[in-house]
């Protein structure tokens, strides 16, 4: 995933994102695959997964 060209300004963090240092995500969404990396290394390592797997986390997370 990492020789992916994706813009910096496709990577957004979450809204409740304090900005302070804490653990926290990017995800960048294409059309079939949410790209996923840490914000505190954005030349890390990206996790490429499907939208129905991103859907799935992110319903669990909610607890919906």
């Amino acid at each position: 995933m990492k020789n992916l060209s994706v813009p910096e300004s496709a990577w957004f963090k979450s809204s409740h994102s304090s900005g302070e240092g804490g653990e926290c995500i990017e995800v960048a969404p294409l059309p079939s695959t949410i790209l996923v990396r840490d914000s505190k290394q954005t030349d890390g390592p990206v996790l490429g997964v499907s939208r129905d797997a991103w859907n799935g986390f992110v319903t669990s997370v909610a607890g919906d």
